[in-house]
């Protein structure tokens, strides 16, 4: 992941005799970094706060103070664990943009649950992509899972009805649902997805117990679109963040949890099944300083 702020000693010894320009530049570097306008002032005016206060002059603890207030940012009302109902099955849906990794992080769930010791069951509700079906049916393989799916082009409500069904019938303990990520067609997806939802409800009599959007770390600001879009229509629970072992600034996270209040639950690191993990906001944010 690229560095958030490039190197805070050289802006200080730069700027040592002009504070507001040293603070100008602090801002439009982690503007750079897909953190929001908004955001960013809130952070720094905190950090300016403390350091007045404080009469700090040292960059390294003005980099401590940075961390400290996105870490705030990332723990406010901590709600990163995943929803997992006492009454089997837990259903899970996920959902986001074709290309983001969405099929890939639904087995990187299952084999993170079933190394968990949870019988896990795939749906695969993206109907009209022969290859994400493919996909999917290798995963279930590789991973010894059960997997329902339909033809071509079938109804992705029929998918998710006979696969809670199944679930029921066979004592699963958790449905993870892929589904499409058609954006150019956005509303007819989001109609198909409140359907899907709604199918959920009426089988387990609940909402689905996490609708999980995944967001694709490179994207930048356009996530934090995706993000607003999906959330208006299906009320999301959290976010599964991919591709953190790439060039990406990572800031967009922040932004989503300021501005959108939405939490990131599970990060991805690379190809592997294994690489998936819960978000912790501490390692995070070291991650973006490192």
């Amino acid at each position: 992941m690229q560095k958030l702020i490039r190197n805070i000693n050289y802006l200080w010894n730069k700027f040592k005799n002009d504070n507001r320009l040293f603070w100008d530049e602090l801002e439009e570097q982690m503007i750079a970094g897909d953190i929001s306008i908004d955001t960013t002032a809130m952070i720094l005016d905190e950090v300016k706060k403390n350091a007045y206060s404080e009469n700090i002059n040292d960059p390294e603890r003005i980099e401590t103070l940075i961390k400290s207030e996105i870490i705030k940012i990332l723990e406010i009302n901590k709600n990163t664990e995943l929803n997992i109902p006492h009454e089997p099955p837990a259903v899970f849906l996920i959902v986001g943009v074709n290309g983001t990794g969405k099929t890939s992080s639904v087995a990187k769930l299952a084999s993170m649950f079933k190394k968990d010791g949870k019988k896990v069951l795939l749906s695969a509700a993206d109907t009209y992509r022969a290859a994400a079906v493919e996909q999917l049916q290798h995963y279930a393989e590789k991973l010894n899972l059960d997997i329902v799916y339909h033809q071509k082009f079938s109804d992705p409500g029929a998918v998710v009805y006979d696969s809670i069904e199944k679930a029921k019938a066979k004592g699963i303990d958790i449905v993870l649902i892929d589904t499409a990520g058609r954006m150019q067609t956005s509303h007819n997806l989001m109609e198909e997805l409140k359907k899907i939802k709604k199918v959920i409800s009426g089988r387990i009599n609940r909402d689905a117990d996490e609708i999980l959007l995944v967001i694709d770390s490179t994207t930048g600001q356009n996530a934090k679109k995706q993000v607003e879009l999906f959330n208006k229509s299906l009320n999301l629970t959290g976010i599964i963040l991919t591709k953190t072992d790439s060039t990406s600034k990572g800031g967009i996270v922040i932004t989503i949890k300021n501005d959108l209040k939405v939490p990131v639950k599970l990060i991805t690191s690379g190809e592997k099944l294994d690489d998936m993990s819960y978000f912790d906001a501490v390692k995070f944010t070291d991650l973006l300083f490192s």
